[in-house]
């Protein structure tokens, strides 16, 4: 075997490589970026975006998308926190309300996309405005604050040398090792990929593609609350209006690393490297005294570069 075909492809070798130039590049531009109390606050600030991108990166696998993601994930927050400060609810039960919630709408996206047919674009749009309306009228568009302190354990830290390392970063980085490993390793993983490479030739071999779909929504909806959790943790209150940003952001970071955004092309732990670079990228620019709205521009720019290179790549492969 040569050493070409030992090596993994481009697409998968690509946002590691990415994410090791842009510290290179930080490292030399600025004083404190090669800080581990920099790597930690990076890390803290993309946990939450890094767990809706777990579910963002299982229905683009699938030839899908997800644009309801992050205020699923603020009408969650809404939900736990509300229900634990306002009404008294044990913190553990109101955890699960929220994580329900956010479930259901994942549920109610599969079943509108698997049964109705409808485009997932479409669907999804529909269920973000959703969710905004709902979560500004049950909230009052207020924050919610007095938040059981039970609730914000994965927003603390612990030591490791020099840094405080979040427990919801450590949550983040093994929730993406389950997801890898089923992905790679199970039948009901594989079943993902070959759902986005091909539905129909996925179906005449037996595959049930409309319940694969289905559970693929439900599981995104499974992780939105998660990070509803984590958001809560790492801010300390329920924000109405939180998520507006959230769904751009977890499609760039599945972008950066490496999905194809026309299915069944994909490494999950590709998707961590990409969350990875976008808050690199934010905070490097930070500390070189970059305006936001210039953070924003090459955001920009680097999305469609990598969608340009996935592109040229089908082509190429064709």
């Amino acid at each position: 075997m040569s050493l070409k075909e030992k090596l993994p492809p481009l697409s998968q070798l690509g946002p590691f490589i990415a994410l090791a130039v842009a510290c290179v590049v930080f490292g030399v531009t600025t004083d404190n970026f090669f800080t581990a109390a920099n790597f930690a606050l990076i890390l803290q600030q993309v946990m939450v975006v890094g767990v809706i991108a777990i579910g963002q990166t299982l229905i683009i696998l699938t030839a899908g998308i997800d644009l309801s993601c992050g205020m699923v994930m603020a009408l969650g927050s809404i939900i736990m926190t509300k229900f634990a400060a306002d009404f008294g609810l044990p913190p553990s039960l109101a955890i699960m309300c929220g994580i329900a919630v956010t479930t259901l709408f994942g549920l109610i996206n599969g079943l509108l996309v698997t049964r109705i047919k409808l485009p997932p674009f479409i669907v999804t749009l529909g269920t973000f405005n959703i969710a905004f309306a709902i979560t500004q009228l049950y909230s009052s568009a207020q924050t919610v604050t007095n938040v059981p302190d039970s609730m914000l354990w994965l927003g603390n830290t612990f030591s490791v040398g020099e840094s405080q390392i979040a427990y919801g970063v450590v949550l983040m980085v093994a929730l993406y090792l389950v997801t890898w490993y089923w992905l790679r390793d199970t039948a009901s993983g594989r079943h993902v990929y070959a759902v986005g490479n091909n539905p129909e030739a996925t179906r005449l071999v037996g595959i049930p593609t409309d319940r694969v779909l289905l559970s693929v929504y439900v599981l995104a909806g499974l992780f939105y609350g998660i990070a509803s959790l984590l958001t809560v943790a790492r801010t300390g209150v329920g924000d109405p209006n939180g998520g507006q940003t959230e769904n751009l952001d977890a499609i760039t970071a599945v972008v950066l690393g490496g999905t194809s955004l026309f299915g069944g092309r994909g490494v999950i732990l590709g998707t961590l490297a990409g969350a990875i670079v976008v808050g690199v990228l934010r905070n490097g620019l930070t500390l070189m005294g970059v305006s936001s709205v210039y953070q924003v521009l090459i955001t920009g720019i680097l999305v469609i570069l990598a969608v340009a290179v996935d592109q040229l790549s089908r082509k190429g492969a064709r």
